[in-house]
């Protein structure tokens, strides 16, 4: 099922949609276990570890430029030997497919 999310790209959100329902996140949430959904179902989140800082300042490079490519950006956080990623759609303040096309993405990064 995870293939399904990384044989996708993601598409321009425009706003005026509405954001997926816990139940709906909860689905896309089993086709990437490490994650987890945060705030109510508002965002999803995951925390990496890493052996040093230069590791984990390596890998938030590589998420940076892949979120480039897609077009759709998450929030990163960064200390000595981690980094925190959280994804949410902030057209629709909330979550979207593309949040999750994204998760799976950055895992793949991982060999994951």
């Amino acid at each position: 099922m995870r293939e399904e999310l990384l044989a996708k790209n993601c598409v321009p959100c425009r706003g005026g949609i509405p954001a997926l329902t816990r139940e709906e996140a909860e689905r896309y949430l089993a086709q990437v276990p490490e994650w987890t959904l945060a705030d109510d179902a508002h965002h999803i989140e995951r925390r990496f570890r890493f052996d040093d800082f230069r590791q984990a300042m390596a890998f938030v490079a590589k998420v940076g430029e892949l979120a480039e490519g897609e077009g759709h950006h998450p929030e990163i956080c960064l200390g000595w030997g981690w980094a925190g990623i959280r994804w949410y759609t902030h057209k629709i303040a909330g979550l979207h497919e593309n949040d999750f096309i994204m998760a799976a993405k950055v895992d793949r990064l991982l060999g994951g």
